[in-house]
């Protein structure tokens, strides 16, 4: 699986606590031995984010993705709380 991470991704994730990096690096190497293990919640989304995925960091951040051939490249495109992502 290659990984990209889009300029608005790299901005977000260079603006977010230390604390949240360090957490999207752990559930990054998750993500990359079992895509779909249960902590990271990896689902389908919709409304603007239609066609995209998510992962969960933490309890309220999220990293929401875009997945190309099964899996073989996947692209970050931003992170957030849930309510600067999904304004709820």
């Amino acid at each position: 699986m290659r990984v990209e991470y889009s300029s608005p991704f790299k901005k977000k994730f260079d603006k977010a606590p230390a604390k949240i990096q360090r957490a999207f690096i752990e559930r990054g190497k998750i993500f990359g031995r079992d895509l779909f293990n249960p902590i990271l919640n990896n689902h389908k989304l919709t409304g603007q984010y239609l066609g995209c995925r998510s992962i969960n960091i933490t309890g309220d951040w999220r990293a929401i993705f875009i997945e190309q051939s099964n899996y073989s490249l996947v692209s970050f495109e931003t992170m957030g709380t849930h309510n600067q992502l999904y304004g709820k």
